[in-house]
């Protein structure tokens, strides 16, 4: 039997290993930026082009290479922090994975030009596909210079597999950001497609979380600093009444690093029970340093979680932090019992002070020798004519009383009745023109049927008949769009920034009227026509949200799934009380539609209690 085990060339091997390192082009710059951080820069410049699939630029000026270093930080498992496996556990910086600038040369074309500061001359290396084209000495600026060019073009499989340039993009500023917050004494720029979507300079700590967040920011965050005996917890966290139904401005960092940690991020959630909404998501940009010994950082490939040698002990270490701050600086509701009968309320006290008397005049009579009484015009004649046209008709007093009620007619569809709408709908077992609407506990419209009782759900009654008339304003072209009285301003950070900007056109087919102002701000001009009472700023939150959790897939129909997260947003809350003119009507649209059984997501509207389960119950 001949052998069949045998060894990877480096190009094969390195091209696996880029597969657990480099997922997409924000992996790069990731590896990166912390490379250049971890070499001492204080100015690092990313430029992306095309979402990274065209050109990725980190430009650093920190300590540089020499020309050696320079061609072995490309070879697999080559690194300048560690010399024995206890050093894993003993790391402070964050770039020190060997593999990365290996992987990144093994899917890529890069080019590097870097100068150590002690060196007349720098050193410029191309690679493709882990294979040395050339290395040449070069003039340079101290620091390094890395240009990757046309990633994933020899793996085409992984290359189609990433998503529109709109995602990528927002993966990019997302990790850049979290590198950012975790160095504010470091400058950052980030341009894509020559255009500059971040600009951050050095500062302290609430500097970066304000200018990246935005001016309002400042105003929303309150400091934590917590000095405990494992680990110091310092940071901001945000106001209870800014936390938004959106996630992502949550940030936890472990001397330094970025961190996902569920368990900790309940330990917060926990600290604002009863001061925000149970779906709404408090910001927060919270830092832990504590010695590496007592956590394990090199348990996921992309290091983004980490171990901890005892969690409980920094999980009420944090919710202790946060309610600490919350409490001082009087966010949580709280009562003074200490002050009770010590309210002072100064009075001007006179020393001759007298009852006020009042004289009342018995025999008063309002209704003699009042100059209103005088003024009353006497009733005419004739007012019997004044209602004569309102006798006959179909509003008439013998036609308001008779047995026979009046066909239910609908708003905005002519005098066509209910039963033949539900005919359109081709539903036999639907109310019928002369059908009385109840509404139960404000949720639930009932109504009698020939099987039994019609139970429909109002609110996703209200929800379908939207949805079914944003699809229909897109197919015909006549979305409306009302004018506001003031211009909303709303307040983004740069991944959703770079989010609205993308979808502003598909949004504007609905009635949108959004327009750019200023570094992340945007103004809402106009809205769709049939908002009624709907937070226009909680709508696109909502919106930019679904994209975020992949709730709207880029590669499906765009259009009908804003119809849905629009209608889910608009429609009416749970608890509404109708009167019978809008049950009628809520119905009588409904009926209208195409699919009035089901909500766009699929839930049930209608149900049936059938006549035999009335039966049964009274047997």
């Amino acid at each position: 039997m001949s052998d069949i085990i045998q060894l990877l060339p480096d190009s094969v091997a390195n091209q696996i290993a880029a597969g657990e390192v480099i997922q997409r082009p924000a992996s790069v710059i990731k590896e990166l930026v912390e490379n250049a951080v971890d070499a001492g820069a204080d100015e690092i410049q990313v430029i992306v082009k095309d979402a990274g699939r065209t050109l990725i630029q980190v430009i650093d000026n920190g300590c540089g290479m020499s020309e050696t270093d320079a061609r072995m930080s490309f070879e697999r498992h080559a690194t300048s922090k560690i010399r024995a496996a206890n050093d894993l556990f003993a790391i402070r910086t964050m770039g020190f994975r060997g593999e990365a600038l290996a992987s990144i040369a093994a899917i890529a074309q890069v080019e590097l030009k870097t100068k150590h500061k002690d060196s007349e001359l720098g050193t410029r290396i191309e690679i493709s596909g882990s294979r040395i084209e050339s290395q040449e000495p070069v003039s340079c600026g101290t620091g390094s210079n890395f240009i990757i060019k046309n990633l994933f073009y020899n793996v085409p499989a992984r290359r189609r597999f990433l998503k529109t340039n709109a995602t990528e993009l927002r993966h990019i500023i997302t990790e850049f950001q979290r590198v950012a917050l975790a160095n504010p004494q470091v400058a950052f720029h980030l341009t894509h497609n020559d255009q500059q979507l971040l600009n951050l300079a050095a500062g302290n700590l609430r500097q970066r979380v304000i200018g990246m967040m935005g001016k309002q920011m400042n105003s929303q965050i309150i400091p934590v600093n917590t000095d405990a005996t494992i680990l110091n917890v310092t940071g901001f966290i945000g106001k209870p009444e800014s936390a938004r139904k959106t996630a992502g401005d949550q940030y936890f960092f472990v001397n330094n690093r970025y961190m996902r940690h569920p368990y900790l991020h309940k330990a917060v959630m926990d600290a604002y029970a009863n001061l925000i909404p149970a779906d709404a998501f408090p910001a927060y940009f919270l830092y832990f340093d504590i010695n590496p010994e007592f956590i394990d950082v090199n348990i996921h490939p992309t290091k983004t979680e980490i171990k901890f040698e005892d969690e409980k002990l920094v999980w009420k270490v944090l919710n202790a932090s946060v309610r600490e701050s919350l409490g001082k600086f009087n966010i949580v509701p709280s009562i003074d019992f200490d002050t009770e009968g010590q309210i002072h309320i100064p009075a001007r006290i006179s020393a001759n002070v007298s009852q006020p008397r009042i004289t009342v005049n018995p025999d008063y009579n309002p209704f003699e020798n009042n100059s209103y009484h005088r003024d009353v015009q006497p009733v005419p004649s004739n007012w019997e004519s004044l209602y004569r046209d309102f006798e006959t008709g179909p509003g008439s007093e013998e036609e308001e009383y008779d047995d026979e009620p009046a066909t239910i007619l609908l708003p905005s569809r002519g005098n066509e009745p209910l039963q033949r709408e539900t005919k359109l709908a081709g539903i036999d077992d639907t109310p019928s023109s002369a059908s009385t609407f109840f509404q139960y506990k404000n949720r639930y419209i009932l109504t009698p049927v020939k099987s039994g009782l019609m139970v429909i759900d109002q609110r996703r009654a209200h929800e379908r008949i939207l949805f079914e008339h944003f699809i229909n304003n897109i197919k015909t072209s006549k979305s409306a769009s009302q004018q506001v009285l003031f211009a909303e301003t709303i307040m983004l950070d740069a991944a959703d920034s770079a989010l609205l900007n993308d979808i502003r056109e598909e949004l504007s087919i609905f009635g949108f009227e959004i327009e750019p102002d200023g570094n992340c701000a945007f103004k809402i001009t106009g809205v769709p026509s049939e908002f009624q009472n709907v937070n226009n700023k909680q709508m696109l939150e909502n919106i930019l949200q679904a994209y975020k959790t992949g709730e709207v897939d880029p590669g499906k129909e765009i259009k009908s799934q804003l119809a849905a997260i629009m209608a889910h947003n608009a429609c009416m809350k749970n608890a509404e009380l109708l009167t019978n003119e809008e049950m009628n009507t809520l119905v009588g649209k409904l009926f209208r539609c195409e699919m009035p059984h089901f909500s766009p997501s699929g839930k049930t509207i209608i149900s049936i209690l059938e006549n035999d389960e009335f039966e049964k119950r009274f047997r």
